[in-house]
């Protein structure tokens, strides 16, 4: 596929296997080029009843040119069975090509120890975010404890929006890892969410161009999001299920 503009690479982020990536399609499904491996990933609660880690369910077995349902209609779910031709629902993409942390929506928040941004346009509706004295309350308290805590909730954030940054090395607190495919399931709601992409997978858009890279984004599912191809949290309210999660 030839780009007319390769997007960056957000910083502290890395970049998967350029082999592996995300088509999206105009009005139609995600086309997954290469194979990573793509399985169920429950969000599992704590004590507490917050989001705290995620349960790893049905693995589904991914080729290359593999498509996957964005419209929230097909009866083979995650995959397209052409239900999208029919669909009333505007697939229409969205967002911004410009990179996140740039975008006037982003929050910037400096603390003891660290800082930190967040962009809730991106919200996935995963509420990681809530644990303790909630995400943006710990790194501003700060403190090994808080650091450590503020450190999980991001990383576990499901899109990606919230970062933890060193002061000292003005960079995220980020690790590469592993190219896969997750069908987030929101086991406290009893609702499915939005496919998420781990390890730095770009997307491309029906455009030609793609979106800037990130270690964790997720791309809506249910056809509501109003910030497509990404996830808004829409699937909350609208209550999407795709029949996955047991």
């Amino acid at each position: 596929m030839a780009d007319k503009g390769k997007g960056g690479v957000q910083v502290g982020s890395t970049e998967s296997d350029p082999s592996i990536y995300i088509e999206v399609l105009e009005g139609g499904p995600y086309v997954v080029h290469g194979a990573p491996p793509m399985a169920v990933q429950a969000i599992t609660p704590n004590e507490s009843g917050h989001s705290w880690s995620y349960t790893q369910g049905q693995a589904f077995e991914v080729k290359d040119g593999a498509r996957l349902c964005r419209c929230g209609m097909s009866k083979t779910k995650p995959f397209c069975d052409g239900s999208h031709l029919r669909a009333d629902v505007d697939l229409a993409e969205t967002a911004t090509m410009e990179p996140m942390l740039q975008q006037r929506d982003t929050t910037e928040m400096d603390g003891p120890d660290y800082s930190l941004t967040d962009n809730e346009k991106y919200c996935a509706y995963g509420r990681f975010c809530d644990n303790g004295d909630r995400f943006w309350n710990e790194v501003m308290e700060g403190g090994k404890a808080h650091d450590e805590l503020a450190i999980y909730m991001a990383h576990h954030c499901p899109s990606g929006r919230l970062l933890v940054w060193d002061r000292d090395k003005r960079e995220p607190v980020e690790t590469a890892q592993a190219a896969e495919l997750a069908l987030i399931e929101d086991t406290a709601l009893g609702i499915s969410g939005p496919l998420q992409l781990r390890g730095g997978i770009r997307v491309h858009s029906a455009s030609g161009e793609s979106y800037e890279v990130r270690n964790r984004q997720t791309l809506c599912r249910c056809g509501q999001s109003s910030n497509k191809p990404f996830c808004d949290g829409t699937h909350a309210s609208v209550k999407f299920k795709d029949g996955l999660g047991g």
